[in-house]
């Protein structure tokens, strides 16, 4: 905490000494959306480079002062924060002042800029994500008030995973399965899939994954070094999210150490499984602009080329121009997923 109480005073005290010098205070930090600024490397993923491009906030400018007095607004909130070692929701500090901020997308933009300036990472500034993820399955966990949680019953809703130390996770689990959609996970639950093949731990981000559902697969992967395996649906929304789990996204590459589990294996549903299973075209979806944008985007990232299986499959998707949805598989048979698709693929080696 003091280190990070040291991080904002010497902000605020470079704003000073601008203004004891009549000079318009200036904030300088790393251009999180920038390609240029991000190198791949297989064993992390997504990440930023030491010496990259930077963008200024100006005060004295119309275009960027209200940014230059959010951030500062921020800051001063986390230094109460850490000072008092009281917590908020990313929406408590919304909430906190609506007009000002004038939406969620702001608050949470200038979060990441701030911890991304102070090279710290967002959990250790006091600021906790509400979180949507769900893990159920073969995992127990002591909670830091000293909650015991398991998740062996049901869906447990994944709280702040930073605070789990790897002592308190216990599980028995033979593999990990991320699955895109909450419909899909909660079948699955309704299946008893966790226990069926042998025990597994299942996690859903409920689509694109909050920071939450990402440190919990990172924090199991460095605990139990099992197999992990995604099940997404078969069109360039649901590969995007998988190489979020994987390789980490563009604009958290500054914490990428935190978040990636580059061993993460696709599992389903694949393009090449359409054909293979004999899916009737009546449950495909025809491409629209927004998708094949999308695809086009993913085939030119720098982890597509170490990839060549990944490379063949989204080469069917774009020749098809058609995706699937996991549910898709149910026009075989109800329990198809579960009962056949699933234990076939982790059984014969189904992945790539």
């Amino acid at each position: 905490s003091s280190e990070v109480l040291e991080a904002i005073e010497n902000v605020f005290q470079d704003v000073l000494k601008s203004l004891a010098q009549k000079k318009a205070p200036v904030l300088t930090m790393a251009n999180r959306a920038d390609w240029r600024n991000i190198e791949f490397k297989d064993s992390v993923g997504l990440q930023m480079i030491p010496h990259c491009t930077t963008k200024q906030i100006r005060s004295d400018c119309p275009r960027s002062a209200l940014k230059f007095a959010l951030v500062l607004k921020v800051l001063s909130m986390i230094y109460k924060m850490v000072q008092s070692n009281t917590y908020a929701t990313k929406r408590d500090i919304y909430y906190s002042d609506t007009l000002l901020f004038g939406s969620q997308s702001v608050v949470d933009s200038i979060i990441n800029d701030i911890s991304c300036m102070l090279k710290i990472p967002r959990r250790s500034l006091h600021i906790l994500s509400t979180t949507k993820g769900f893990v159920a399955g073969n995992l127990s966990y002591t909670e830091e008030d000293g909650t015991k949680v398991n998740c062996t019953c049901s869906a447990t809703i994944i709280l702040h995973a930073a605070n789990l130390n790897r002592k308190d996770l216990i599980s028995h689990a033979k593999f990990m399965l991320i699955v895109e959609k909450d419909a899909t996970f909660q079948r699955l639950l309704d299946d008893d899939f966790c226990n069926k093949v042998s025990p597994c731990i299942m996690i859903t981000g409920r689509g694109v994954p909050d920071l939450n559902t990402r440190l919990l697969v990172r924090k199991l992967w460095d605990s139990f070094q099992i197999p992990i395996f995604t099940l997404m649906d078969a069109d360039p929304h649901g590969v995007e999210i998988m190489c979020i789990y994987k390789y980490g996204s563009v604009s958290m590459s500054f914490e990428a150490h935190h978040l990636t589990v580059p061993s993460i294996k696709w599992l389903g549903l694949l393009p090449s499984d359409l054909e293979r299973l004999n899916i009737h075209k009546d449950v495909l979806i025809p491409f629209t602009k927004q998708d094949q944008n999308k695809l086009a985007s993913i085939q030119k990232r720098p982890y597509i080329a170490c990839q060549p299986m990944w490379k063949k499959e989204l080469e069917i998707m774009a020749a098809t121009k058609l995706k699937a949805e996991i549910q898709a598989l149910t026009s075989l048979s109800s329990d198809y997923l579960s009962r056949v698709y699933l234990p076939n693929k982790l059984q014969f080696g189904g992945w790539l």
